[in-house]
């Protein structure tokens, strides 16, 4: 049976009335960085974050507990219109937390949030850039020759027509279905290197940038699904002469946004130059992969800023240099980062930690 005669099979039992019933797909993040999801029926449109139940799961099957402690609990902390199922069908996105109330190990929202929560004064917005390579279902890349490679990087970037763009189909699916879903989706486009895309996310405000990307990263694997194609994060997804995928983040505080912000970017990107390391490690596994210096990075070793330069670690756009204000964009970050993560570092590092910003609001407080 074809591909196109299951999903007309699957409309009919789509369009069924669910006598008031609503259901609620609740997705989390693994124990290996990877997105997990179950669905339960509730008896009531949910209008509110509060009208949603706790749920729980066994970590023991996702590297999140261990086998005589499973239970883990799945806590809401954002919902969705569910593209799939439609209707007042919704897509919950949750934190995962330990029996003891404590946050699991690989709960990264968690200390992100209280990073955000206690900058709320500065504003912090990101907006990210998610590229990703598809293979079809034997791990071949998805429309190369079989046993052979295309020709050279060259007509792929942004592409239009056959033999330089693949699976446009997939994408335009994922762009609709996070357009219905309310994601801040703000583009799309093919990359550098064959069957690898990007999409955009942003600009968002602290937390919301990290739920936002993960839920756009859930959207992609249930429509690449729906075409038997296959998702790859990696950041090196082919050795050779291609092209790596990253997920370059840009950043602005509200003080970089306004007239003469240029001299809050520079404060910003000195901050990060003393602790590159720091951040490295938190910017995605096999990065070192990528960040070599060649195919529009820097190198994972050094940190590097310039004025419209696409190999250094930190680009300042050339309409930022010339106007004197606006974002900055780090471009080290891969494109399988945790993006709590990354926003939470970043956050600190140019802001301060969430003990600068208690003695800040101690000092204003004994000041008023």
């Amino acid at each position: 049976m074809s591909g196109v005669e299951k999903t007309q099979i699957l409309q009919k039992y789509l369009g069924l009335d669910q006598r008031g019933s609503v259901i609620a797909e609740y997705v989390w993040i693994d124990g290996t960085g990877n997105i997990r999801s179950k669905g339960r029926t509730l008896n009531k449109k949910i209008t509110s974050l509060d009208q949603l139940p706790e749920w729980n799961f066994d970590g023991s099957s996702t590297n999140q507990a261990p086998g005589y402690d499973s239970d883990v609990y799945l806590k809401p902390v954002a919902f969705y219109p569910d593209p799939f199922r439609r209707g007042d069908n919704i897509i919950v996105l949750t934190e995962c937390w330990n029996n003891d109330g404590t946050p699991n190990k690989f709960n990264h929202r968690h200390e992100a949030a209280k990073l955000f929560a206690a900058h709320k004064k500065e504003e912090i917005w990101f907006g990210l850039e998610q590229e990703y390579t598809l293979f079809d279902e034997f791990d071949n890349v998805y429309g190369w020759p079989k046993g052979g490679f295309p020709a050279p990087q060259g007509p792929y970037y942004c592409g239009v027509g056959t033999g330089k763009v693949h699976a446009r189909d997939v994408i335009e699916a994922h762009y609709r279905a996070c357009l219905h879903a309310g994601i801040e989706v703000s583009g799309i486009n093919a990359e550098v290197m064959p069957s690898q895309w990007e999409f955009q996310v942003g600009p968002c405000g602290g937390i919301k940038m990290g739920d936002q990307l993960w839920m756009a990263r859930y959207l992609l694997s249930r429509v690449a699904e729906e075409f038997a194609v296959k998702v790859s994060l990696h950041p090196k997804p082919l050795k050779g002469d291609w092209n790596g995928a990253g997920c370059h983040t840009n950043v602005s505080t509200k003080s970089m946004r306004e007239a003469g912000g240029i001299k809050y970017i520079e404060q910003a990107i000195s901050a990060l130059s003393k602790r590159h390391k720091e951040h490295i490690k938190l910017y995605g596994t096999d990065n070192d992969m990528r960040l070599t210096g060649r195919h529009e990075t820097a190198s994972a070793s050094s940190f590097s800023s310039g004025v419209a330069n696409r190999g250094a670690s930190i680009r300042i756009p050339r309409s930022v240099a010339k106007e004197g204000f606006g974002y900055f964009e780090d471009r080290r970050p891969a494109s399988n980062i945790d993006p709590y993560l990354v926003t939470g570092i970043i956050c600190e590092t140019v802001c301060g930690s969430i003990d600068d910003a208690n003695m800040t609001k101690e000092y204003e407080r004994e000041f008023q």
